[in-house]
């Protein structure tokens, strides 16, 4: 973060103001204040009031509270993909039609855009009807967030689960251990180095998720809806439109901090961690 506003305030002091133009595309953003605003700005903003009303919430703390809400659903929805990753990834090791049939269409649902489906979730979500259980577009956002997270969980619990050494799974069926001892015994310890850089990828993903289906959905309390409500007043607040931004950031250094702390309980058997 820091070597971002480093780069950025060199760029905006040798940066043209209408930007870097070659064959009449602009390569390179304008260097304007109210283009790119300095660093510093955005941060004073931060401590000044949201709007001009008597009793406004300062900007850091409209902001926070709204990063909260975001993380709240991509927590949810991280906690879904995991559980949905990890029994695709278990079945598709148990039985090796199941990965052959299943593995293709997992790839595939990546291919999807996600703003296109999000208002057919919300849809769809609307249509449930349990007794007194009412959908809320909150869940909509959090289902976008698992459709995100849950394909890394599922690639990289897969190949954690088939890591173990040939000589150690045979020794286990010379004993007759059963495939659930196995699994409990040495396939999960195996893929904590497969599991750990994909929970990290998750939880990237399940924000990402979450921010944009926000916005497409049209959910208010969070980050995304924020992003978009502040960029209506860039024109006389530049500074503003970042704050917002800034609390994207933040939201994602914290979901990768969670996921860090986790490593950190599962260190016996982090030895040899793959990359994701």
């Amino acid at each position: 973060m820091l070597l971002v506003a480093v780069v950025w305030e060199a760029y905006k002091a040798i940066g043209p103001d209408n930007g870097v133009v070659i064959g009449g595309l602009t390569v390179l953003p304008r260097t304007t204040d109210l283009a790119m605003p300095h660093v510093w700005d955005m941060f004073a903003r931060l401590g000044q009031p949201v709007n001009g009303t008597s009793n406004a919430a300062p900007v850091w703390q409209a902001v926070l509270e709204a990063a909260g809400f975001s993380l709240g659903v991509a927590g949810v929805g991280w906690l879904v993909g995991v559980a949905v990753g990890m029994g695709l990834a278990l079945l598709m090791q148990r039985f090796r039609t199941a990965e052959s049939a299943v593995l293709p269409w997992v790839v595939l649902s990546q291919t999807v855009p996600l703003i296109a489906i999000a208002p057919l979730v919300r849809r769809w979500g609307s249509q449930i009807q349990f007794g007194d259980f009412e959908w809320q577009n909150w869940m909509s956002v959090a289902v976008i967030a698992s459709y995100l997270a849950f394909f890394p969980v599922a690639i990289g619990a897969l190949r954690g689960l088939g890591a173990p050494d040939a000589i150690h799974t045979d020794l286990f069926r010379s004993y007759a251990v059963g495939w659930w001892v196995t699994l409990w015994r040495l396939r999960l310890p195996a893929a904590v180095p497969y599991l750990l850089p994909a929970l990290r990828l998750a939880a990237a993903n399940a924000v990402i998720g979450a921010v944009v289906a926000e916005v497409s959905i049209g959910l208010r309390g969070g980050i995304g809806r924020m992003i978009i409500e502040y960029a209506q007043s860039g024109s006389g607040d530049p500074a503003k439109t970042w704050a917002p931004i800034l609390g994207a950031v933040l939201l994602g250094l914290v979901a990768a901090g969670f996921v860090a702390l986790l490593g950190l309980l599962l260190g016996r058997f982090r030895r040899g961690e793959v990359p994701a």
